[in-house]
């Protein structure tokens, strides 16, 4: 099985400001964005990539290329419309404040898999296709590398919670659950039987054990022995 890590963007300009950015242009990484984006890419280059897929939203492209920046290869780079940001529809460009004092905003806390957001998606519709890209470009990677192939998808926050959601098999209704910050980590492997979560939301910490592992097929009753440790330095 290949690893698929889930990286969201880095902050916006939009982010700062608490506007509901959707699909909207001109939204950008601010300058602690990009500051992210870069530590995620550092954090990222001890990991040989075979691919960074990108949603084609300028904040994705911006935050992909830093992560391309510290890759000593040449990942493959496509742009996936399938992990783009959610419809929100009439919802874009307003207020995270204004939003909150709408009907419809309890419904997008407690149940998700009720909501279309108006003249924009649903929110079951978001996830299938989301799920769906991941999977294919996955399947893609790993049929062309081995199961030791190492991919990222650079997407936007509910999507990438919505990938989650299914991967630990939760339903859509939970998903408000799931925390994912901006540049963030999440890893996910698909296998025969089931996908295994191995990290998410992490801002810091060694990926080194992600090169060129191909993990085992079952689960490891107990726990197993992890994975190895990064070696430190002795004076």
């Amino acid at each position: 099985m290949a690893t698929v890590i889930l990286v969201r963007h880095g902050r916006t300009t939009a982010n700062a400001a608490g506007l509901l950015a959707g699909r909207a242009d001109g939204v950008h990484l601010d300058d602690v964005g990009e500051a992210q984006a870069n530590a995620t890419g550092v954090r990222l280059a001890a990991v040989p990539l075979v691919g960074v897929v990108s949603s084609p939203l300028e904040r994705c492209r911006q935050t992909a290329q830093f992560i391309l920046n510290h890759q000593p290869g040449v990942p493959l780079t496509p742009i996936e419309d399938g992990i783009t940001e959610c419809d929100y529809g009439q919802w874009q460009g307003r207020t995270l404040s204004e939003l909150s004092t709408e009907k419809l905003w309890a419904t997008v806390q407690a149940q998700p898999s009720a909501v279309t957001f108006p003249g924009g998606e649903s929110m079951a519709t978001m996830q299938s296709r989301a799920v769906e890209a991941i999977r294919r470009h996955d399947a893609a990677f790993e049929a062309e590398h081995g199961p030791g192939a190492v991919w990222v998808a650079v997407s936007h926050g509910d999507i990438i919670k919505s990938v989650l959601a299914d991967a630990l098999g939760m339903h859509l209704d939970l998903f408000q659950r799931i925390n994912v910050g901006p540049a963030s980590v999440s890893i996910i492997r698909y296998g025969a039987s089931r996908p295994s979560v191995y990290a998410t939301n992490t801002d810091a910490g060694d990926l080194s054990w992600l090169a060129g592992t191909a993990p085992a097929a079952d689960a490891q009753v107990g726990g197993g022995a992890g994975h190895q440790a990064p070696s430190t330095s002795r004076a």
